[in-house]
């Protein structure tokens, strides 16, 4: 094959998570399994959200948004995969492998964004409990999301459209179970300085950032929880916050994991099992978290489903 740009690429090829033959059904049922439970974990949090009156306040708000982007997060990845697998296929269009670069970027951006006003809104809570109501008003709420949601498209779109004017020569095997930008940049027979600089410079300023306000919030929630003079105030106080900070761990720890291990060979693993950590693992995991560590997001599921136990 000649080098071409990415319009001229006719198809790439996802080798997935492994090549055994033996295991791609194993591997099609657990994250067929996988999918749905994020689906429905997800769906059900926003549901009980919006359903509840007593969880319309800016925790729940950002919340039933967080399960929206990991539904929208998963939904990039896993259904090709699940369709390969079943058609035993490992090809996918350049159009779908821009689609998907630009909907991961996109999301994950969107995730960072809402796990960075989640945040701000426990710092508010506990920091200035008198003027929370007034600072976390909800056109406050919304303005953070809508430039959460720019920051995340220009971003998305600015690697999609500087992916386009890469060339690539006869290796078009990406060895991970969906494209992703560091992989596609590994494939270029092209110059890829500028996207490299673009991937550094956009993850310092949107991961590193970012995680700089997280860690103040919670240095400000820490030194206001301290104060509290009873043990069962702390406990309260802290208890709010584990889940998110759960979620902060397990969203970053990948999310970093995956970009430090682009610096090496592709023939490394860490990063593709990362990718699924952060893709898959993750917004599975977080409905659970949040959902079993609360006690009225318990009692609005109970509304839906009638049957999950009480927790005492």
């Amino acid at each position: 094959m000649k080098a071409g740009n990415f319009s001229d690429t006719p198809e790439f090829l996802l080798l997935g998570l492994t090549g055994d033959p033996e295991l791609q059904p194993i591997l099609f049922e657990l994250f067929l399994s996988m999918y749905l439970v994020t689906v429905l974990g997800n769906l059900l949090i926003i549901l009980a959200v919006s359903s509840d009156s007593r969880l319309h306040t800016p925790m729940y708000f950002f919340l039933s948004f967080l399960s929206s982007v990991d539904i929208g997060l998963t939904s990039t990845t896993v259904p090709k995969m699940l369709v390969n697998i079943q058609a035993q296929t490992q090809s996918i269009s350049h159009t779908g492998c821009l689609t998907q670069i630009c909907f991961v970027l996109g999301f994950a951006g969107l995730e960072n964004g809402v796990l960075v006003m989640m945040a701000y809104d426990r710092f508010v809570a506990i920091c200035h409990p008198l003027r929370y109501k007034v600072i976390m008003n909800p056109k406050f709420c919304g303005l953070l999301l809508l430039l959460s949601f720019i920051i995340s498209l220009l971003d998305a779109l600015l690697h999609t459209l500087m992916a386009l004017r890469l060339t690539f020569c006869t290796d078009l095997e990406i060895p991970h179970f969906f494209c992703e930008l560091a992989h596609i940049l590994k494939l270029a027979c092209s110059d890829i300085l500028i996207n490299n600089i673009l991937v550094y410079l956009v993850t310092s300023l949107l991961g590193v950032v970012p995680l700089s306000g997280i860690i103040f919030s919670y240095t400000g929630i820490v030194s206001s929880v301290v104060k509290i003079p009873s043990a069962s105030g702390k406990y309260k106080a802290f208890s709010i916050c584990g889940s998110h900070l759960i979620i902060v761990s397990l969203f970053y720890g990948t999310g970093f994991g995956v970009y430090l291990s682009s610096a090496e060979t592709h023939s490394s693993r860490k990063g593709v099992t990362a990718s699924v950590m952060y893709t898959v693992v993750a917004p599975m995991l977080n409905p659970f978290i949040y959902s079993l560590r609360n006690k009225d997001m318990l009692k609005a599921l109970r509304k839906l489903i009638p049957r999950i136990p009480s927790f005492h």
